[in-house]
């Protein structure tokens, strides 16, 4: 972590202002003493391999990242570019990613990724942390605007556990010799247990790890006190609540096993937790299990985890709870499997020895998630020519080809290459752009010869003359050009249709690039963000396999009977399926798909690498349905979209199923068959519908088994058919559609008031009015649901302290905390949030003011307070755990379970103790934001203006920020200076 803080800043970090940056980035202080240091100067110098200490042009000392061959920098990605088939001058070329909004379950998603990354990229831990910082980056709330340079990530709304792996690693290699081992023999014993090389760094700095291991006379022994000592809570020190895995850990351990697991259960729970890489949730095991092999798991499995410990590492991320487990599985490596050699960057020695006979090193993978690449060409989606773009790669080829020009201009440089050789290294000089380039002879002819220009990616016929000798100089940069797999295209590899699609939509084009598996030949999903919106290149070149004579029917004037309903969307889409030799051919697939699931006892359907563009299956109705990932949040929960009924929903990646290889060709050519129409000849277009006529629509159509429709026009573009809906035959009459009985029942108006009244709707008037309760009503006629609401947060002691995170600050009279220990329990609530939302039908929900339910704001779910309805069908409502007001429409709300309302709501309005209620100035505002917002601080609380609900409740507190290691930083102090009464500027604001 302390390196990813120095890489943040090319000029280095000075020591005095280290702290702030690592707690900026970490929420908590450098823990110098737990380690062992009287100071934060000594455990610096102790790490020489992370920091370099270096004394600035004042005096003061000044950290840099300690540099090396293993560290890759994360760049953007935007370069100067040759194109593919002809040499010439670069061009600026921006492939940014543009970057989602970020919202607080992204965490999870910043989690998971991380966790995978780790096993995809055989990282060291700084390396691994750099990537966390990368991941903040783009998870950073300053990044939202893709015109702007992203700033340094504040802390994100809940703190990540983040386990040191390659420690806790080590713990368990040095377990199994209790009696120590050489520190030679450490590297092999790790690669063997873990099937990657442990870090260079970790054998640097292992005899500072002295919580886990002894180092003496080149022996390492295992340390038998591994915790450190827990901080004092009296202190203000104490930003970030200690979560130590051991607490979690004894819990289980202290558990007797009834019996030994049987051998074949173990073999089966260790294939099931290698497809998943990333991490299993143990609760996910007993139906996972039920699933892949139609047998149950025994019971007594979930409450005994330590029998799976020789196959998997146990972690809980959440101490206090032992049923939460994630489960890692251990790859043990055959030991007559010969080992690879050296991982991540080269040797100085062997590059040396490369040199010397004129071999080239190997071309190393990016590290950023989202590398940007000039994609060459392609005969096979398996083995797809491209280009990486940006420092280390195109920049380097430049620099490289320009000192080749420089030096092939001086005659006596040109050494004339008269008796190539196939295989032969050469220089050529490309007449039209006077350019020299690296290339391979690939065939040689009678005055001809064939060449493959190894940083470009194509092949030539030219001259002899054109040869020169290839100075050894010139061996040192790796070919640019390389190869990488399509992620999905697999089995469609060599398909011309899928080829043909791939040449006009990605060759000669950069694109950006999200590296699945990081090997030989990467494996890669591409993406062309020129556009408004992101194209899924894998994606679209799997559609092109689809039998174009399969479509859903879209002829003007046609009228279908037997047609079914299947999805009426919130905004008055509706997706129908009708009668055609398409549907009749994916229902007769999914009945086989039916029988082949129902008969295999095997885990190598289970979909254990998701990405966005994936077709499989999930289940729809009790039957195997087939969708496509739209979305992902981390490695365990993603959006799907049912492709052939038009529905949507989120589901765990245990959920999902890899297609029958024998039916994969059949479900692929097959084109979705929910056709998307909208009701023609109604008052208002598509998106402006209110709730009760969707929810009309969606009582009178989905559960009819015989409805007909009439096709009035079809906006090709869109694949769009505008239609009038029938419940009957009577198509031929359009006074007897739905179109004209929505019209006739007048559900489009909305109230003439911009905001209803507080009374709300008058079915509601007579209402109890107990504060601990709120009724919710549908537009149906039933009985109101009485909602328990959570218990009031609970509160420290006046005068006593509490870790707090400042989610809002509007200015020392207004802003919102969140209780620090319990945001971890918030995330998993969003998580869970997710998981039901996201899969319940939509039905409109009738709205009042002041009524608790569910809002989907940015992908997410949140527990919302109904502030006030707008009359165009947006909703006024306040984040009960965030203190944030959002406009959200209407038909994005959902009644609040029960489920959802046992834990309290985290967000606590606030006021600054220590000043005289009055007006801040905009500067005022402007600096307290500056010092408090989205930032972890300690409370010391004055006082408590109580209410019965959690949004009424103000306390009054003293805000403090301990991050400074000399003295802490008391908030009202900052605000007192007199410059503020004056309404001047701060000195501070105009720095």
């Amino acid at each position: 972590m302390v390196r990813a803080v120095l890489l943040s800043s090319r000029s280095g970090v000075s020591l005095s202002n280290l702290q702030v940056e690592y707690k900026d980035l970490t929420g908590e202080l450098i823990p110098y003493k737990q380690l062992g240091y009287a100071t934060l100067d000594a455990l610096l110098h102790s790490m020489p391999s992370v920091v370099k200490l270096d004394k600035g042009q004042s005096g003061e000392v000044v950290c840099h990242a300690t540099t090396g061959n293993e560290v890759t920098r994360i760049t953007k990605l935007a370069a100067r570019q040759h194109t593919a088939k002809r040499t010439g001058r670069p061009q600026v070329v921006n492939c940014q990613m543009r970057v989602k909004p970020a919202a607080p379950f992204v965490l999870n998603d910043l989690i998971n990724r991380v966790c995978d990354s780790l096993q995809i990229y055989s990282a060291s831990v700084y390396d691994f942390m750099v990537l966390v910082y990368s991941l903040s980056l783009q998870y950073s709330p300053s990044n939202l605007n893709e015109n702007t340079t992203p700033a340094k990530p504040k802390l994100p709304h809940s703190a990540p556990y983040s386990p040191k792996l390659v420690q806790s690693r080590i713990k368990e290699v040095l377990n199994k010799h209790s009696n120590g081992l050489w520190v030679s023999k450490l590297p092999p014993l790790y690669r063997e247990h873990y099937k990657q090389d442990l870090p260079n760094e970790a054998l640097k700095d292992l005899e500072h790890w002295t919580h886990i291991c002894s180092v003496k006379t080149s022996q390492i022994t295992p340390q038998s006190a591994a915790t450190p000592p827990t901080p004092d809570k009296s202190q203000f020190h104490h930003n970030k609540p200690q979560t130590q895995r051991s607490s979690a850990t004894s819990k289980s351990s202290t558990l007797a096993s009834p019996r030994d697991l049987p051998p074949d259960v173990k073999q089966k729970l260790g294939e099931l937790l290698l497809k998943y890489s990333s991490g299993l949730w143990a609760h996910a095991l007993p139906k996972l299990y039920q699933d892949t092999y139609k047998c149950k798991l025994p019971e007594f499995v979930l409450d005994h985890l330590t029998l799976l410990s020789d196959i998997c590492t146990i972690d809980y991320p959440m101490p206090d709870n032992s049923k939460r487990a994630i489960l890692y599985a251990k790859v043990l490596e055959d030991e007559n499997r010969n080992q690879s050699g050296l991982a991540g960057s080269e040797t100085k020695e062997t590059v040396e020895r490369c040199l010397s006979s004129q071999t080239v090193p190997s071309l190393v993978i990016p590290r950023e998630e989202y590398p940007s690449v000039l994609v060459v060409e392609a005969s096979d989606t398996n083995s797809v020519i491209l280009r990486y773009i940006g420092e280390g790669y195109s920049k380097a080829q430049e620099k490289l080809e320009d000192e080749m020009r420089e030096f092939y201009g001086q005659d006596i440089n040109k050494v004339a290459l008269t008796s190539p050789l196939s295989g032969q290294l050469t220089a050529v000089h490309a007449e039209e752009e006077e350019e020299i380039l690296r290339a391979q002879v690939c065939e040689v002819m009678a005055d001809k010869v064939k060449v493959y220009y190894v940083d470009h990616g194509f092949s030539e016929v030219i001259s002899k003359s054109k040869l020169f000798e290839l100075h050894e100089k010139f061996y040192r940069l790796p070919f640019q050009a390389t190869k990488c797999k399509l992620a999905g295209l697999e089995s469609f590899s060599q398909e011309q249709a899928v080829l043909k699609r791939f040449e006009s939509m990605a060759t000669g084009k950069i694109l950006l690039a999200e590296i699945l598996e990081r090997k030989e030949v990467p494996l890669m999903v591409l993406y062309d963000t020129s556009q408004d919106d992101d194209i899924n290149i894998n994606a679209a070149c799997m559609k092109a396999l689809q039998d174009k004579s399969l479509e859903s029917p879209l002829k003007v004037n046609s009228a279908y009977m037997n047609v079914n309903v299947t999805s009426v969307c919130s905004d008055g889409t509706i997706y129908c399926q009708v009668p055609s030799r398409g549907l009749t051919k994916l229902n007769g697939i999914l009945e086989k798909t039916e029988n082949y699931l129902h008969s295999q006892v095997t885990s190598e359907l289970l979909v254990s690498r998701p990405f966005c563009g994936k077709n499989c299956l999930a289940r729809y109705k009790g039957k195997w349905s087939r969708v496509e990932i739209t979305n992902l949040h981390g490695s365990r929960v993603l959006d799907i979209l049912f492709v052939d009924v038009g529905i949507r929903a989120s589901v765990e990646v245990t959920e999902l199923r890899e297609i029958p290889p024998p039916l994969l060709r059949d479900l692929i050519s097959t084109p979705p068959q929910a056709l998307k129409c909208c009701l023609a000849d109604l008052p208002v277009s598509v998106g402006s519908w209110t709730p009760d006529a969707v929810h009309w629509l969606r009582d009178t159509v989905l559960h009819c088994s015989d409805c007909s429709l009439k096709i009035a026009k079809v906006d090709e573009s869109k694949r769009l058919a505008h239609v009038y809906l029938f419940t009957s035959k009577n198509f031929h009459d359009t006074s007897c559609s739905l179109n004209q009985q929505l019209a006739d029942l007048n559900l489009w108006n909305h109230q003439k008031d911009v905001f209803l009244s507080s009374r709300g709707p008058s079915k509601s008037l007579n209402a109890p009015t107990n504060p601990a309760t709120i009724h919710n009503t549908d537009v149906q006629d039933k009985a109101p649901h009485t909602l328990a609401l959570p218990p009031l947060l609970e509160l420290p002691e006046i005068g006593q302290n509490m870790d707090v995170f400042v989610s809002v600050a509007c200015h020392p009279g207004h802003f919102v905390l969140q209780p620090w220990q319990d945001m971890y329990k918030l995330v998993d609530l969003m998580g869970e949030m997710i998981l039901h939302y996201n899969k319940m039908e939509e039905k409109p929900l009738k709205v009042e003011k002041n009524q608790v339910c569910a809002a989907k704001l940015e992908n997410n779910w949140y527990r919302v307070l109904v502030k006030g309805v707008l009359t165009n069908g947006l909703v006024s409502v306040f984040q009960l755990d965030y203190g944030k007001h959002e406009l959200v429409s209407c038909t994005q709300l959902r009644p609040l379970t029960q489920e959802f309302c046992q834990l309290p709501f985290q967000a606590i309005t606030a006021q600054l103790a220590g000043l005289k209620p009055r007006q801040w100035s905009e500067e005022a505002s402007i600096v307290f934001r500056n010092h408090v917002e989205k930032k972890p601080l300690v409370a010391q609380l004055d006082s408590v203006q109580e209410a019965s609900q959690s949004w009424d409740r103000k306390v009054v507190i003293y805000l403090v920020d301990t991050s400074q290691e000399e003295r802490d930083i008391w908030l009202h102090d900052i605000m007192f200076p007199s410059g503020f009464l004056n309404s001047e500027v701060h000195p501070e604001f105009s720095v």
